[in-house]
């Protein structure tokens, strides 16, 4: 087994992503750190590290995860975590339906290429990554909303649906991982709510000890990835470690 562990975190421009990448740096068996960003401006391109690569990445094209993976390539053959933290809830005048009249066909399509089809083009791409014999991680970050049988009010049309096909994309991929990398461990994780820019619009009925820091989030997190075995491989946590429905 190699004693060098890496790790790339895509959607890492702010808020659950940006703090992965500063917790994975604190680990003193994390040799490398890769971090993906869309705006130039991200918060992740302020931090300095030997240790970490910065690459501009749209998870909703595929030639540029290609290039960035080609990036990654060039120094490493092996990853031991992926985490992928890229999706989207609201933007600008995109806010989640309330009802059927909200809903419109472009700001559907949006959300199943940022939430859901971004992620399994990654898993495409990461395969090679992730054939060698040490224990590796594929986890992606989905949500409660997106259980189905969770699902008790209703609305948020689009990103309750594609964080659903985001599940079912990557409990497929991890049937296809036990044959082509059977040391590799795929999973979705639910966060909780998190104090980020995405959720902010939708705190107030939060209450203050189920509304949590980034910190606090993404240690949660680390928590439940590092507990992982490869029987969990398949499954969908939420934040402290219990399996959510489908």
């Amino acid at each position: 087994m190699s004693d060098s562990r890496t790790a790339l975190i895509v959607g890492a421009s702010q808020g659950i992503g940006l703090e992965f990448v500063r917790q994975f740096l604190e680990r003193s068996d994390i040799d490398r750190v890769f971090a993906t960003y869309r705006d130039r401006s991200a918060e992740l391109l302020t931090l300095s590290d030997s240790r970490l690569t910065t690459l501009a990445l749209d998870i909703t094209q595929e030639t540029q995860i290609a290039e960035a993976l080609q990036t990654v390539k060039a120094e490493t053959s092996e990853l031991h975590y992926v985490v992928n933290c890229a999706g989207i809830l609201h933007q600008d005048t995109m806010q989640p339906e309330k009802s059927l009249r909200h809903l419109n066909t472009d700001q559907l399509v949006q959300y199943f290429q940022i939430n859901s089809i971004g992620a399994v083009l990654l898993a495409k791409h990461i395969q090679p990554f992730l054939k060698h014999r040490d224990r590796s991680i594929f986890a992606t970050i989905s949500a409660k909303v997106g259980s189905i049988g969770d699902n008790q009010l209703g609305g948020w049309y689009g990103y309750r649906a594609s964080k659903a096909a985001l599940n079912m994309f990557m409990k497929t991929t991890a049937i296809e991982f036990k044959r082509t990398c059977p040391s590799a461990i795929v999973v979705t994780l639910h966060p909780g709510t998190t104090d980020t820019r995405l959720s902010k619009p939708f705190q107030r009925g939060v209450p203050p000890e189920k509304l949590f820091s980034v910190d606090r989030t993404v240690k949660q997190l680390m928590t439940v990835i590092d507990g992982l075995t490869l029987n969990d491989s398949g499954e969908f946590f939420s934040w402290d470690g219990s399996r959510l429905p489908w």
